[in-house]
């Protein structure tokens, strides 16, 4: 769990918003049951321990998790000694520790344990000891015992890029039923919000809008990691830039929309080059203020010509290469302009994902298929020798 105070100062107040509620992270520790005894003289066996599972259930957060166990410790059962009534002890139970959809397991010092990405699927964690037999001179071994972390990636169809202010909450408030909170300031999404877009042929898709980035974000600067983990599990990034540009505050350099698109495409190129493989919309928000039309044509023939505008930048703050969108969807959040248009272009762009993965796993059946046809069998055929 994070907890994030930011002061912000206006002309005339002094507004303090405290965040403390969300928990995306949580550390356990877990020990699996020891085994019991043996029993030499009659050569009985003792029983297994319990181990301890982590399996994902639907409703679940990890503050409900935090709350019901607030020491966060979880030990299996030991396994029965083996006695002469029962020669082979009864195993210990095991423990299941019920998580959220969308967790990645791993170890404090940050290696993957496994993945929880459906309803019903289970990581084993911590395994329980073998109990005493014959090949262990009838002692049994301990259970594992470690500390654990339950990591919240964001599971959606499409997560909202974009630094702060650039309208990314107001933008899902009007694609979906989400109620996002909308403010004039820096980070006012402190935490994921999701909406659902509703269409005609009742398809659904899920839009994350996730907490401002700022430049440094790779370097964990600002909500940094929090945010860039997130984007890891969407299937497709759309970006969201305000037309008229952006400025953190008076002590940050003024960002023209290009600038912007270039610096949010460093951040991830920085943080894990592979997100930058991910299908992605540019959405240009902001399009009913003045002066936005020019501002557009401006933005396109520069994304069209981006080696001519690279020294609009630091040389280390340029992409290795620009990030290619699929569409570029002028809109404004505020009047509903060109909103129908972008919901038809997700929903288009979700489409043609899927078909081409689709058409890729069917391509790698194929191949393995083919590799593992058995050669003909008979004799080989030889040339016929000329006549």
């Amino acid at each position: 769990m994070f907890t994030l105070k930011v002061i912000i100062f206006d002309q005339q107040h002094l507004f303090f918003i405290k965040y403390g509620n969300f928990v995306d992270n949580l550390r356990l520790y877990v020990r699996g049951g020891s085994g019991g005894m043996g029993l030499p003289r009659l050569g009985g066996q003792g029983g297994k321990g319990g181990s301890i599972w982590v399996t994902a259930k639907d409703g679940l957060t990890l503050k409900k998790i935090k709350d019901k166990y607030p020491h966060r410790r979880f030990v299996a059962g030991t396994g029965a000694n083996s006695s002469v009534r029962t020669l082979k002890g009864e195993n210990g139970e095991d423990v299941e520790i019920f998580a959220p959809v969308g967790i990645v397991v791993t170890t404090d010092k940050g290696a993957v344990i496994g993945e929880l990405n459906a309803e019903g699927e289970k990581v084993l964690v911590a395994k329980g000891g073998i109990g005493g037999a014959h090949y262990s001179g009838f002692l049994p071994s301990k259970g594992k015992a470690r500390q654990i972390r339950l990591d919240l990636k964001l599971i959606a169809d499409v997560g909202l890029v974009g630094f702060p202010n650039a309208g990314k909450s107001s933008l899902l408030s009007t694609l979906s039923h989400a109620k996002p909170q909308i403010a004039n300031y820096p980070f006012t999404t402190l935490r994921p919000e999701i909406g659902k877009i509703m269409y005609d042929d009742y398809r659904q898709v899920s839009v994350a809008d996730l907490p401002g980035l700022i430049e440094g974000a790779h370097m964990n600067k600002g909500m940094g990691h929090k945010f860039l983990k997130h984007v890891e599990r969407t299937k497709q990034l759309m970006f969201v830039v305000d037309i008229c540009g952006f400025q953190l505050s008076s002590k940050t350099p003024f960002r023209s929309a290009f600038e912007t698109v270039q610096l949010l495409t460093k951040e991830l190129e920085l943080y894990k080059e592979e997100l930058l493989s991910k299908p992605a919309l540019l959405v240009v928000n902001k399009m009913d203020l003045p002066e936005a039309e020019m501002l557009l044509q401006e933005l396109l023939d520069q994304l069209q010509n981006q080696d001519d505008y690279k020294s609009l930048l630091p040389e280390d703050l340029v992409p290795k290469s620009g990030l290619g969108f699929r569409h570029v969807v002028p809109i404004s959040a505020a009047t509903g302009l060109g909103v129908e248009e972008l919901k038809a272009c997700i929903r288009g762009s979700l489409d043609e994902q899927a078909a081409a993965q689709t058409e890729e796993e069917r391509t790698r059946r194929v191949q393995e298929l083919r590799g593992a046809r058995p050669p003909p069998t008979g004799r080989p055929l030889r040339p016929r020798p000329p006549a």
